[in-house]
């Protein structure tokens, strides 16, 4: 009897687990992967893209990457890493703080943030938003989703400013 309640436990909870990798849409995995190789990439000292094929096949070892949006995560992860550099010459004014003092997780939501809002505008400035608060949200830290949310606002008001202003106005 007690292998049989252990085998019913185990088989009720594989629905709820597949429920929640179906619940995520194939863009925010695809977002989600490539702020894991965003992370480890600028972990490794971000200083070339050498690092980057390891890092993308480990991205892609990852449980559950065959249900992500496979061509996102790449745009993503190679955007950011190679755009870095301007990305954060575009962020750093609305930073309160030294680049070194931000926290990889943020820094790396900061660059794929920053690079979906320049250079992807057919998707909407608030959906890259949230999208960025939400990683926040999850794998950073206690107000990290706040400090975000206000750099990019203020990203998007500046790269953004007709979208940003109709949004504003309505």
């Amino acid at each position: 009897m007690t292998t049989k309640t252990t085998m019913t436990m185990t088989e009720s909870r594989a629905p709820r687990a597949a429920a929640r990798v179906t619940s995520r849409s194939a863009r925010r995995m695809a977002r989600e992967f490539a702020l894991q190789g965003i992370y480890a990439w600028l972990l490794q000292g971000a200083d070339g893209s050498q690092e980057l094929g390891a890092i993308d096949a480990h991205v892609r070892d990852g449980t559950d990457f065959d249900q992500a949006d496979g061509g996102w995560y790449q745009t993503l992860l190679l955007g950011a890493v190679r755009q870095a550099p301007a990305l954060r010459e575009r962020f750093l004014p609305y930073v309160d703080r030294p680049l070194a003092e931000l926290s990889p997780i943020e820094h790396a939501i900061l660059l794929m943030g920053s690079f979906e809002l320049i250079h992807h505008i057919e998707v909407p400035y608030r959906v890259a938003i949230n999208e960025a608060v939400e990683l926040a949200k999850s794998f950073g830290g206690t107000d990290g989703y706040r400090f975000v949310n206000g750099v990019l606002d203020r990203l998007a008001a500046e790269v953004r400013a007709a979208e940003f202003q109709a949004r504003t106005r309505a």
